[in-house]
């Protein structure tokens, strides 16, 4: 198997701008082991031979393959793909809850993959933040006190904490909300509290892993939309990861499209539905490329009809 890096075939980061970036990913691997005893090293992944040996085998998983990304200050940048394609294990492989394999993970031009507990912690705690797909909330503590949970760990003030978190429950639409506990709540307004809980921390980085995945359509655009407009105002980088293109096209500034642990196209969402790389992603982008041919003939009869009627005029 080829195993080439991806700033050389045009699907990763660019060399001399990825100072620039909020994130930059190099090179990045996740293979899991399943034999007891047996570990996989950087020094396997720079060998193809070693790497198709393990992806042909049943003792590991290939997860991620050489993935390289630059993501842009204060953009929302999505990750797309099917189930199994790597999505998750990316995501949480730049707080390192997944420990990569091999390469390097730059955020706010901090080396994730170089710090030592101590540092990763405070990292965690400081420099970003993210947003579950399941919520998280503790069902012990009321809205007030899941929102307030991170900053009381970080070492605020109790007012402080109070009052931003008060700041941030009426930016995601709960004002009032505060002394309810998270069983007295829909499935919607429980991700509006995990929303809250991490926009308080103030975190210049938003890690957002399919968080409205698991909501009822309306709600889910609703909370879309909320999203939309708290971004205008708060101007975070947002990595966000969704299976669902619609969601994609409407959230997103660009967008990546995996398979397979692999990077198989970057571009921005219109990029992607007018010119997909290959057949995996035009399978991909089908029904929105469908409903767009629909919508231009809809238009090209309408804009017809309208000159038929001028010239009978």
């Amino acid at each position: 198997m080829d195993v080439p890096s991806q700033r050389e075939n045009g699907t990763g980061a660019a060399g001399t701008e990825t100072e620039a970036g909020a994130i930059l990913i190099r090179d990045l691997w996740k293979i899991y082991t399943r034999k007891k005893g047996m570990s996989v090293s950087s020094s396997d992944v720079e060998n193809a031979e070693r790497v198709e040996e393990l992806d042909r085998g049943e003792d590991a998983v290939v997860a991620m393959k050489n993935v390289s990304l630059e993501i842009k200050r204060d953009e929302t940048f999505i990750i797309m793909g099917l189930s199994g394609s790597g999505k998750s294990t990316l995501i949480r492989c730049l707080l390192r809850l997944v420990e990569p394999t091999s390469g390097e993970i730059i955020i706010n031009g901090e080396n994730v993959t170089a710090m030592h507990k101590r540092q990763l912690v405070n990292f965690r705690r400081e420099k970003i933040a993210m947003v579950f797909q399941h919520y998280g909330l503790l069902p012990h503590r009321t809205v007030l006190q899941n929102v307030t949970f991170g900053l009381k760990l970080r070492g605020d003030e109790k007012e402080s904490r109070k009052e931003k978190a008060i700041d941030a429950l009426e930016k995601v639409g709960l004002k009032g909300w505060e002394k309810y506990y998270p069983a007295s709540l829909s499935g919607g307004m429980r991700q509006r509290v995990g929303i809250a809980r991490a926009l308080v921390m103030d975190a210049p980085i938003l890690l957002m892993d399919e968080p409205f995945s698991g909501l009822d359509p309306l709600i889910r655009r609703e909370l879309q939309d909320e999203m939309i407009h708290l971004q205008k105002v708060m101007h975070k980088t947002i990595f966000f990861v969704t299976h669902d293109l619609s969601e994609a096209l409407r959230m997103g500034d660009r967008m990546a499209i995996m398979k397979k642990g692999e990077i198989v196209q970057v571009g921005s969402p219109d990029e992607v539905i007018a010119n997909p790389a290959d057949d995996y992603v035009a399978r991909f982008v089908q029904d929105e490329r469908e409903h767009m041919r629909r919508a231009e003939e809809v238009l090209a009869r309408d804009m017809a009809g309208k000159e038929g009627a001028s010239h009978v005029s």
